[in-house]
């Protein structure tokens, strides 16, 4: 093994080690973002690294981006902000199997599934993380009610706007990294944006929701106010890891098929 390559291995551990002291990931997810950033740099180089890297430092700031109006979506949501394997893997596994795919056979219908996959989970993050400072309570998708902020399944105006962005940035940014045109821009926007929206619709109808039988707290958790929960909607293994990691491939694929018809 050459020396740069060592260097690169060594500089990846490192980030990833660093986001585990910055508790911006768990242990376990810290040792998945090592193996998910080796799978990319072995299809795409230090391009697809990059890549990566504006939507984790994004989304980890935004994480953090007014923390103490957020702290109440600890009741809603089951993980906390620093990320455990589950979550890397939903967000930046369909991206790991496009580099490993890309470095046994290259093609480059594998970029545009590495940048569509960043893409969703860029749209579906930002939306998150800055639709619930939204001044207005979000709609949910399935009964058109008023929601409160951070529940899954609903949307806002600043939420859409922040999704758009999201995806926005990465297309862009996967446009300059590897010289790809406008057609190529919009494709990765647009089906970043689809991913996004996705979520949001198997989070509405498919994802496992409960609900506290002390106070009726719709989240979630499985325990609350130190009581198991009861399960109201959705799928019981479903949970926002798995969402996350449908929509990511599934966007991903639409957007290779769509690729290879044109």
């Amino acid at each position: 093994m050459e020396i740069d390559q060592l260097l690169v291995i060594g500089f990846i551990a490192l980030f990833a080690a660093a986001s585990g002291y910055f508790q911006l990931l768990k242990p376990s997810g810290a040792i998945a973002a090592f193996l998910t950033g080796i799978s990319i740099w072995a299809g795409f180089g230090l391009k697809g690294l990059l890549l990566m890297g504006v939507f984790f430092l994004t989304s980890s700031l935004l994480s953090r981006y007014k923390s103490k109006v957020k702290e109440h979506l600890g009741e809603l949501h089951e993980k906390g902000s620093a990320r455990d394997w589950a979550q890397v893997a939903a967000n930046g596994g369909t991206a790991a199997i496009a580099g490993l795919a890309h470095s046994i056979s290259p093609d480059p219908v594998w970029i545009i599934v590495l940048a569509i996959s960043i893409a969703s989970a860029n749209a579906d993050t930002w939306a998150s993380e800055l639709g619930v400072l939204s001044r207005q309570q979000p709609l949910s998708i399935k009964s058109l009610k008023s929601v409160p902020r951070g529940t899954s399944g609903a949307i806002s105006v600043l939420g859409t706007a922040a999704s758009a962005a999201g995806s926005l940035l990465i297309a862009l940014t996967g446009s300059y990294l590897f010289d790809e045109g406008a057609g190529w821009i919009l494709s990765v926007f647009l089906f970043g944006v689809a991913g996004a929206l996705l979520d949001t619709l198997l989070g509405a109808y498919i994802q496992a929701g409960f609900k506290c039988v002390r106070c009726n707290l719709f989240t979630e958790k499985l325990t609350h106010c130190t009581l198991p929960t009861k399960q109201v909607s959705g799928f019981t293994r479903i949970n926002n890891d798995v969402v996350n990691f449908i929509s990511c491939f599934t966007a991903a694929i639409m957007g290779m098929a769509l690729y290879n018809i044109l």
